[in-house]
């Protein structure tokens, strides 16, 4: 089976956030960059099928090179091999679109991504690329197993799961639960120096037309100051709630 993990490089949660030139672009200067968290589920499940099913894994990031580090992390976990499509992600629809491409030239069994970036937030990307390809899909799944062409595969949806069968091909949008924080993977020493003999190819883009671009960004607004009100003012304290609050 050949597995294909789909592979975010996006900022620490603990990074500050700031824009430049009028707000229309993500300034990274000073900012740590990971693999998604929703990403690093599914390459952890994709380490399972390598270990236990012989499965081989290659992982893919559209961007530039500074997305390099986040894709030999991902190598030092134990992926065999990192494709590199060398572009800016321009939206989800190109993302999809190029790692389309990358999916029919190597002929991967099984597409691996995580439901959504923590970046943008889109949650388009997996479910464009299975539309692209025509492969089943599952969405929001949080567990998986697969023998041989079959799958069966569980999908958390309001108030309740989901359980699906389906068969290969097949793209999943993995999110907490298909594997457990527990067992999620740091590289050691061994694997990082694995990881710097491991190939990293560079593939071009192809051609897709860009239909949507940023106007700006705007971060949320400050929290207001808090207001400390004595204990024995009930009468003060319901008309903040009524007034200002508006939560009564």
């Amino acid at each position: 089976m050949k597995i294909l993990v789909c592979i975010s490089h996006v900022p620490d949660t603990t990074s500050k956030i700031n824009f430049t030139d009028n707000d229309t672009k993500f300034d990274t200067n000073g900012v740590q960059f990971v693999i998604n968290p929703y990403d690093e589920f599914s390459l952890t499940r994709a380490m399972w099928f390598k270990e236990k099913q012989g499965a081989s894994v290659t992982v893919v990031n559209v961007g530039n090179p500074t997305t390099e580090p986040t894709l030999r992390k991902a190598l030092a976990i134990g992926a065999d091999d990192a494709i590199r499509v060398n572009a800016e992600a321009q939206d989800g629809f190109f993302v999809a679109k190029q790692l389309a491409e990358v999916v029919k030239n190597g002929n991967y069994d099984l597409v691996l991504a995580g439901r959504e970036s923590i970046d943008y937030n889109g949650g388009m990307v997996p479910g464009m690329l299975a539309a692209i390809l025509d492969y089943n899909f599952v969405n929001g799944c949080i567990s998986l197993e697969i023998e041989g062409t079959s799958v069966s595969a569980s999908r958390e949806i309001d108030g309740g799961y989901e359980k699906v069968v389906t068969e290969l091909p097949l793209v999943i949008a993995g999110q907490k639960g298909l594997v457990e924080e527990k067992d999620l993977r740091i590289p050691n020493m061994r694997g990082i120096m694995m990881a710097r003999k491991k190939p990293l190819n560079v593939v071009e883009p192809t051609e897709v037309d860009v239909n949507t671009s940023t106007s700006s960004f705007e971060k949320p607004a400050p929290r207001g100051a808090v207001k400390l009100i004595d204990a024995d003012n009930i009468d003060e304290l319901i008309s903040l709630l009524h007034n200002e609050a508006k939560v009564i």
